[in-house]
């Protein structure tokens, strides 16, 4: 599980993966005090919110986050928060770990779907998604530039 002490370190992952992983989708991000605190706030948060953090030599290199969907508000639908890799790890089986965490979690905790959403035309998000069980659907928000992933539990 995470702690409040681990925001740091997310969010140095946080930042790097975005700006590598959504490079050309989204503007460069930066560490800053109220990143980390927002991270914080956000690990720390009670049940049914859940953070996980992976280590390799003692270092976190990716984390993931689960609770209940946000859109669309549903008891019964879960959503997978945030899940992301420090990019010097990609490829070694982290995110595959972290995302079979979160999903035996939000099979634990009742749920019967869940939904995650990224970036419309992310691709190296949509492979990894689907290779891991999730499937696109219809939904879309803010003017179309993220997209719904679905998934039965």
């Amino acid at each position: 599980m995470a702690e409040g002490n681990d925001a740091a370190a997310v969010t140095r992952i946080y930042v790097d993966y975005w700006n590598l992983g959504f490079s050309g989708l989204m503007p460069k991000r930066q560490i800053d005090p109220e990143l980390i605190a927002l991270w914080e706030k956000d690990i720390v948060a009670p049940l049914p919110y859940r953070w996980w953090v992976a280590e390799f030599t003692g270092l976190i290199v990716g984390f993931a986050g689960i609770g209940p969907s946000r859109d669309p508000v549903d008891p019964e639908l879960g959503e997978l928060d945030t899940i992301a890799v420090d990019p010097s790890m990609w490829v070694r089986g982290v995110g595959r770990a972290l995302m079979s965490t979160a999903v035996t979690y939000l099979v634990r905790d009742g749920y019967r779907e869940a939904v995650l959403w990224t970036l419309a035309g992310y691709e190296r998000g949509r492979v990894f998604y689907e290779k891991t069980g999730w499937l696109l659907d219809s939904g879309t928000r803010d003017e179309g530039r993220q997209v719904r992933y679905r998934r039965p539990l």
